[in-house]
Formats: C-alpha cells, structure tokens, sequence
C-alpha cells in the first residue's frame, strides 16, 4: 500500500533527523564518538519505544527493527565525521530536529487512530511519538527538556495529531500523513523563525 510506503519513508526521515539532532547536541556538549552514537540512537528511537509500550506493542518495532538502528547509528557516526563543517552554525541543531518532529508527529497519529484511541488521545501519542526523544536526548545531554520550555515544540505535534484526523476522514490516509508532517514540521521552523513561544506563569524566570 501507498500509505505503508510513506510510513517508512517518514520512519527514516524521522530517525535520520533526529539521530542527527541528538548527535549535534552531543558535539555542543563536547561528547566523544560514543557519546554521539549514545545521544543520536536514543534521539532517534526513544519516542516510538515509549508508544508502544503504552499501547502494548511489543516488544517496540524500534527495538526489533535492525535497520532502524543502522540508521540512526550510521547517522550519528556522519554526524560526527563531520561535525567540525556544521558546527559553525548556530542552532543547526533545531532544523533536523523540526523535520524528526514532523515526521513522528504523523506516524505516532498514525498508530493511534489505528489502535483506536480518542482524539485527545491521538494528539497525545503524536506529541509523545514525536518529542519523547527529545525529552530522552536532553536529559542525557544534562539540560531541562525542551519539551518544558516556551517553545511551540511538543504542542506543534499535538496539533498534528488533530490536523491528522481532519485529513484522514476528509482526504485519506496518505493526505494526512504526508500533511502532518509537513504541517509540523512548518510549524516548528515558524516558531523558531519568528519566535513564538508559549505563555509563561507570571513571575516566572
């Protein structure tokens, strides 16, 4: 099928991305080759483990899938091969990591409509499925989870989750895949263009 196609087609554009994202941040942090191969895998795979063992898919394809995990390793040991020619750009990191949050935003959606979740539910696994990593990533990295600052970051792919359902009952599943996405993925690189961010608590740092 069509749609299976570009659920592994997103599957490696996320992982990619986002193995290339952790392995960034651990070039900032002044980690060694390991520790860019540790931070790029877990980028990469954490959020998809994390959502199917909340919906008891097990054991988690990511765990399963070696390829999966060529991926994200091969990566992260390019990343760090040439780390020396991207890191003179500031932030680089943010850009590879919109394109993994697009992407898993529209395949976590993906398998909860198809487990049958609520719609609350679907924007929940997308946000997790697509940010999880993160989450992962920066932890391990030693910083408060960007997930838990100002940005429009894990709410970027909630709101995919329930552009993904719109699509899917109106145009099908592949238009709402490939939607999805694209959507949060623009969504992502806006906020960051423009800098919007969440409201804070008044009185807050």
């Amino acid at each position: 099928m069509i749609a299976d196609a570009i659920i592994e087609l997103l599957n490696y554009i996320g992982i990619a991305a986002f193995a290339v994202s952790g392995a960034l941040k651990a070039g900032k942090k002044g980690m060694d080759l390991l520790g860019f191969v540790v931070l790029g895998f877990s980028t990469a795979l954490a959020g998809g483990i994390i959502r199917d063992m909340l919906l008891g898919r097990l054991p988690p394809v990511n765990i399963t899938s070696v390829p999966y995990q060529l991926t994200a390793v091969l990566a992260a040991v390019i990343t760090f091969a040439f780390y020396d020619k991207v890191d003179k750009y500031r932030d680089v990191v943010l850009y590879p990591d919109a394109i993994g949050l697009g992407a898993f935003a529209a395949i976590g959606a993906d398998v909860a409509l198809r487990s049958g979740l609520n719609p609350l539910a679907v924007m929940a696994m997308a946000a997790l499925t697509a940010a999880g990593g993160g989450v992962v990533r920066d932890v391990l990295a030693a910083e408060i989870p960007l997930v838990l600052r100002r940005e429009i970051y894990a709410t970027a792919a909630a709101l995919g989750g329930a552009l993904y359902i719109a699509l899917y009952h109106a145009l099908g599943r592949e238009v709402a895949l490939l939607g999805t996405a694209v959507a949060v993925t623009t969504l992502r690189l806006l906020s960051l263009h423009f800098g919007w961010e969440l409201p804070k608590a008044r009185g807050g740092g």
